[in-house]
């Protein structure tokens, strides 16, 4: 049992001293003058499953149906004057509305990895696995976004990404 013992430690030993030679390094690209998010609110809402078809105004109406657990929450997002988020993705869409200043919104999914740019008042939607960065576009004035996120309960909503080969 001692030489078990012995042997079962010595190994253990010499993995976790050999495990740094192994591993890979993190690829992920983190963001610089970025947040981090200040959590405005987020509630769990179980399935969710909303249909406002038999009663809509004019011509409006509205269907959202979850298959699971979801949390919905606003986040109040500050990049700071050349500051950028890093590459990501989320697990579901983003309802996105520059507040202040302006962004630039890359899309790193498009082979092309096309800048948008959204100045104050200016809102859009990042769809679910999208990989992409925001930036500030000025380099001198933060900017500012507000964030309201769906997403499964349980799962980060933030996804690191490697950098796209199609983007500089």
């Amino acid at each position: 049992m001692t030489i078990l013992r012995g042997a079962t430690n010595c190994a253990a030993a010499a993995a976790l001293i050999a495990s740094p030679l192994f591993t890979a390094p993190a690829l992920a690209t983190p963001g610089f003058n970025f947040g981090p998010p200040s959590l405005v609110v987020n509630g769990h809402f179980g399935k969710v499953q909303v249909n406002t078809a038999g009663d809509k105004t004019d011509k409006w109406g509205m269907v959202l149906k979850t298959l699971d657990d979801t949390d919905i929450g606003s986040d109040r997002i500050t990049i700071q004057a050349s500051g950028f988020s890093g590459w990501h993705a989320h697990p579901a869409p983003v309802f996105v509305t520059v507040t202040q200043g302006s962004i630039v919104w890359v899309n790193g999914s498009d082979p092309l990895c096309t800048p948008h740019p959204f100045s104050s008042g200016e809102s859009f939607i990042e769809d679910a696995y999208v990989i992409h960065d925001v930036r500030n576009a000025s380099s001198s004035e933060s900017a500012e976004y507000i964030a309201i996120r769906m997403n499964p309960t349980g799962v980060a909503f933030r996804l690191d990404r490697d950098e796209p080969n199609n983007c500089d």
